[in-house]
This record gives C-alpha cells, sequence and structure tokens, in this order.
C-alpha cells in the first residue's frame, strides 16, 4: 500500500510539472523580460503588465512564443548578470534588458551602469541568447549632464555590441499623467498597454518567420 502511495505521489508531481512548464517546453521561442519594476508591473496585476499583454499580442498574431516576466521592483543593473544566469537553465532565445532606471533614479555612476550591462550582455552572447536592449532616460531635474550621459549610455551599448534596441521603454508613457498610476513614475495599465506596442515593433522582427 505505501508502494502506491508513493507511486500515486510522484506521478502527480510529475503531471504537475508538466503543467507548469508545458508553455516553456512546447514554445518556439522563449523570451525573458528582465527588468525592475516596470517589467514587474508594479501597482497593476500580472495580467495588466507589458510582459503579459506581449505575449498575448504575439500570439495573436500568430506567433508560437512563451515570455516569462523577470521583472523585480526596485532593481538596479548591478542584478543583471546573476539574474540572467539563473534563467539559462531554461535556455531563452531572446532577453529583453530593461535595466538602469532604478540606477539613474538614485543618482549611480554611469560608468558602472554600462559595467554592470555590459557583463549580461556578454554572458548572453556567449550562450547565444539574443538581446534586445531597452533604453531608459530620467527627468532632467538630475542635471542635464547626468540625464543626457545615461540617456547615451544605451545607445553606447547598442552600438558596441551591435543590439537591437528600444530607444525608449516609456515613449509616450514617462511624464505622461493619465498614463501613470499618482507616484508619477509607475504605468496604470493603459500605460502598460501603450508598452506594449512600443516593445512589439522592435521585438516582432526578430523572432522566426511564422510558418
Amino acid at each position: 500500500m505505501r508502494y502506491f502511495r508513493h507511486f500515486f505521489l510522484w506521478f502527480a508531481i510529475i503531471i504537475f510539472g508538466i503543467i507548469l512548464f508545458s508553455g516553456i517546453t512546447f514554445a518556439q521561442t522563449l523570451i525573458i523580460a528582465l527588468g525592475d519594476s516596470l517589467t514587474e508591473g508594479f501597482g497593476v496585476s500580472r495580467e495588466e503588465a507589458y510582459p503579459y499583454l506581449l505575449e498575448k499580442e504575439l500570439l495573436s498574431k500568430g506567433h508560437a512564443v512563451k515570455v516569462i516576466n523577470a521583472g523585480i521592483s526596485g532593481s538596479t543593473s548591478a542584478s543583471a548578470v546573476s539574474r540572467l544566469k539563473w534563467y539559462l537553465r531554461i535556455q531563452p532565445d531572446i532577453v529583453i534588458l530593461a535595466l538602469g532606471g532604478n540606477d539613474g533614479l538614485r543618482g549611480l555612476s554611469v560608468e558602472h551602469m554600462k559595467h554592470n550591462l555590459s557583463k549580461a550582455i556578454e554572458l548572453a552572447k556567449s550562450e547565444k541568447i539574443l538581446v534586445l536592449l531597452s533604453g531608459m532616460q530620467i527627468p532632467l531635474n538630475y542635471g542635464t549632464e547626468y540625464t543626457e550621459s545615461f540617456r547615451k549610455a544605451f545607445y553606447e551599448l547598442a552600438k558596441n555590441y551591435k543590439l537591437p534596441m528600444i530607444p525608449f521603454l516609456l515613449n509616450k508613457v514617462g511624464g505622461v499623467s493619465s498614463m501613470n498610476q499618482p507616484d508619477g513614475i509607475h504605468p496604470n495599465p493603459e500605460g502598460h498597454q501603450i508598452i506594449t506596442r512600443t516593445v512589439l515593433e522592435y521585438l516582432e522582427p526578430l523572432l522566426p518567420k511564422k510558418n
């Protein structure tokens, strides 16, 4: 009797695992959205954040994809490499690298940010993972020199590593009160819909052609 209990327990665990990971196992293209609160969807539901909406839109267009929301609120570029290493186990095809915003808001060194992102990019390239780099901008009250240096850093990385790039993740969202929550920083559901369209514009050309 004990044997049968153990058998059915392990059988249940295996079935659960298949159900849990089937979306990854059988997807043609696995995409990791590696970011901070903007990616995680701070203040909105998981189903309202852009990674979920992005997968839904791509599936509706006939693409066989799985988009993993790997956003963690408060993250800076310092976490990029360690977090990417963790996701290597599922062998992603594409990484949307959307980190750096918190570095800027905290006034951290732009050079250190570039170094951190460079290491993540090099790791991804060594694993033959395509990187879609997401550019960010910060408010002008941080000073013209810093804000411009921060903005240019993403372009420099894209040029140095020959990466496709989203010029500004928050295009038509950043600084637009109707697209953000009361804090003026985090997008509301409507803002995430616009981000989805922005990311889609630069991501879709990177996907395998539909059969």
